[in-house]
């Protein structure tokens, strides 16, 4: 399955050493950092717990779909780049608003299965389904 990595250019500081921001994690935490606040605020702000930002910050663990809306709002916008294919800003979308393959299917009024083979590459969308996903793409920026 297609899957956008973040690409921030944008680097942190910590004891005098930049830092350069290359995956979700070194996002929550860049951010984190900017805000002047603790990993216990963040995870407050986020809705979930500690461990969890801990874990994500030292990259060991991704944040669920369940927390993807909460963590966009955290980070001020969509923490992934602008992707290349339909296949990957279907994926990169739908993950940054927290949506399973399912509930963006419902959303779209499709069924999961056809979403799944949109994002996986094994189909191309055609006819008015490309005009219906341009829509849903540009509608929740």
């Amino acid at each position: 399955m297609p899957f956008c990595q973040l690409s921030f250019r944008v680097g942190i500081r910590k004891a005098g050493l930049a830092v350069e921001v290359k995956t979700l994690g070194d996002a929550i935490r860049k951010r984190r950092i900017e805000l002047g606040i603790r990993q216990r605020d963040a995870a407050e702000q986020i809705g979930c717990d500690l461990a969890s930002v801990a874990n994500w910050e030292l990259n060991r663990t991704r944040p669920r779909i369940t927390h993807m809306a909460s963590v966009t709002r955290f980070l001020g916008g969509d923490p992934f780049p602008n992707c290349g294919t339909l296949a990957e800003r279907l994926v990169s979308h739908r993950t940054a608003h927290g949506m399973t393959q399912k509930a963006f299917a419902n959303e779209l009024g499709i069924d999961a299965s056809t979403l799944a083979r949109w994002e996986s590459e094994e189909r191309e969308p055609t006819g008015r389904f490309v005009t219906l996903l341009t829509r849903a793409l540009d509608a929740k920026r």
